[in-house]
């Protein structure tokens, strides 16, 4: 704080930083439109996540979503305030959610040159016991003439021109990136702005952290198997890895940007194609993770290079430290020569 008063005048919040970014990129101001809309849901979803047990929204909305998830409150909730407050900004074409079965086409009136591929509320089977959720997008550009479409949004993460999470922890945060490297911003409650307090962010090339799933030991592959092996037992008499996974993608890939290490929701016998999806889960984390100077693997190629074929399409993910994913990829090859 200055000594100017409550407020420091100095503060660079959410807004004015992706404002200047625009400015320096000489755009349209399309995108920066896009993105305050985006970050006044994220707003409204982490004022809702936050009186959620008192306002009666935990619990099953009764039905389950399109990847065969149990839908809470909250999910339709946060579905309905990103796509809502999205086409209210004149600025996209198509949106893409994981709770809508088909690509939302946005009325001619109301449309702009960006698709937006979005989880509302990803982890949120951990709602009810307060564990960390988030919300996690990517944005493009349309890249063909004529009508929009669900093909419009099949595009390789490499063409991503924004993208981020917030995260509803014990505060509210927002990581993004719009190719220029990655800044986190938190929630001031006091003034209802996000501040920048993690300029150019960049992830350690090795940590001491591995986050999976371990329940599913029995289905692992023999290249996953072996690479915990060695995390727990290192042949150079160095300390093991420390096991921490949340089960909320968002936390744990936020939890691996802030303190290196390595995140894996692999390929297993029970899911050959991987869990997470690649439109609004692994590509935009992939983006996150690569801005950051870190890497993100299926473990035969780079996340951010699949050509998608279906819009809530899934796929294995690694992601993390370089030096860690290195490692998993060299074992990774060995198995799957």
């Amino acid at each position: 704080m200055s000594d100017k008063g409550a407020f420091d005048t100095n503060v660079v919040t959410l807004t004015r930083f992706v404002l200047e970014e625009g400015r320096k990129a000489q755009g349209t101001g399309e995108l920066t439109t896009l993105l305050n809309s985006v970050c006044t849901a994220v707003k409204a979803i982490s004022s809702a996540v936050r009186k959620a047990g008192i306002a009666n929204l935990y619990g099953i909305a009764g039905s389950t979503n399109v990847t065969g998830d149990q839908v809470k409150k909250l999910d339709v909730l946060s579905n309905d305030l990103v796509i809502n407050m999205i086409k209210s900004s004149f600025t996209s074409c198509v949106l893409v959610s994981e709770e809508d079965e088909k690509a939302i086409i946005v009325e001619p009136e109301k449309r702009g040159k960006y698709i937006v591929c979005f989880d509302p509320l990803d982890g949120s089977s951990n709602i009810d016991c307060l564990v960390s959720i988030g919300t996690i997008f990517a944005i493009y550009k349309k890249t063909t003439d004529g009508e929009p479409c669900e093909q419009d949004a099949l595009q390789p993460g490499r063409n991503i021109v924004a993208a981020g999470y917030a995260l509803y922890g014990s505060a509210t945060m927002m990581v993004i990136s719009t190719g220029q490297g990655v800044n986190g911003f938190m929630l001031d409650p006091a003034i209802g702005e996000f501040i920048l307090v993690d300029r150019d962010v960049k992830i350690k090339k090795k940590g001491k952290i591995y986050s999976l799933n371990e329940g599913y030991a029995q289905h692992f592959y023999p290249d996953v198997t072996e690479y915990l092996y060695k995390k727990k037992h290192p042949e150079d008499g160095s300390a093991p890895y420390g096991s921490r996974y949340i089960g909320s993608m968002v936390a744990d890939v936020h939890r691996t940007l802030v303190y290196g290490g390595i995140f894996l929701y692999p390929a297993n016998v029970k899911s050959p194609k991987g869990k997470l999806r690649l439109l609004y889960e692994c590509n935009p984390m992939a983006f996150i993770m690569e801005q950051a100077g870190g890497r993100a693997t299926t473990g035969s190629q780079n996340i951010l290079d699949i050509q998608p074929t279906n819009i809530h399409q899934r796929v294995p993910v690694v992601l993390g430290s370089p030096d860690d994913v290195q490692e998993y990829i060299s074992i990774y090859k060995k198995h799957n020569k």
